[in-house]
């Protein structure tokens, strides 16, 4: 699979050279678009300041913990972004749908920079969204390698996508997910280890962040991942 190639193209290009009109929503993607908008979320620096952290209850009573090198709840979860420096990689936020340039505008206003997940969270799914911090989720971040006008929950994506037969039908901008759990993009096969892909996800930890990593294809199925094909996708 020429996945290698495509990998790297991809993480080396600058952000700042990212076309604009990739975050315009479109009822068609290319594979290529699908990886570049990953690449972008992945590759993001941003400067946040000490009022961009937040721990505590919003106005709606609603719990928010920016995932920020102060954030460490137990049981080896642990935030990770620093004040005053420079971070790489959009931070997590439950219910986050933000573009690069609309979470850098948030920060810049002093919104919190993202909110760590909790089971509290996903028993409240949607009614535990905060106003009051930017960022992005699992399932924001697809839709925005989509080019989606708006967010598909994990348990929504059979309204927009198809199953494929198997993990070898995968191809680059595809996902792997797990309903009401978390869901990530294809990217590849690992070269030298068939047995792992290569997927972009914006995940729990030791992430909290768009990242890029390596997953083992039988912890996918043991786990109950299904891969999928958005309907709008083309070569």
């Amino acid at each position: 699979m020429v996945l290698a190639a495509c990998v790297l193209s991809s993480c080396e290009t600058p952000v700042s050279q990212i076309d604009v009109s990739l975050w315009e929503p479109a009822s068609k993607v290319t594979r290529r678009e699908a990886i570049a908008i990953a690449s972008a979320y992945v590759l993001h620096r941003w400067q946040p300041t000490k009022a961009n952290v937040f721990h505590g209850t919003d106005e709606k009573g609603i719990r928010v913990d920016t995932p920020d090198i102060s954030y460490s709840p137990g049981d080896g979860v642990a935030g990770w972004w620093l004040p005053d420096q420079i971070n790489i990689g959009l931070p997590y936020k439950w219910g986050g749908f933000d573009t690069p340039a609309q979470f850098d505008a948030a920060i810049k206003r002093g919104l919190g920079a993202g909110d760590a997940y909790t089971v509290v969270k996903r028993s409240l799914d949607n009614a535990a969204i905060s106003a009051i911090c930017a960022g992005i989720d699992c399932s924001g971040f697809i839709a925005r390698c989509w080019k989606l006008a708006a967010p598909f929950s994990t348990y929504e994506i059979a309204k927009i996508c198809d199953p494929l037969d198997s993990f070898e039908d995968l191809r680059p901008g595809d996902v792997v997910n797990k309903e009401n759990e978390h869901i990530c993009l294809f990217v590849g096969v690992a070269k030298d280890d068939p047995e792992h892909l290569i997927v972009y996800d914006v995940g729990c930890p030791p992430h909290w962040k768009a990242v890029m990593h390596l997953t083992p294809v039988a912890w996918l199925r043991e786990s109950g991942y299904t891969p999928w094909r958005y309907r709008g996708i083309v070569d």
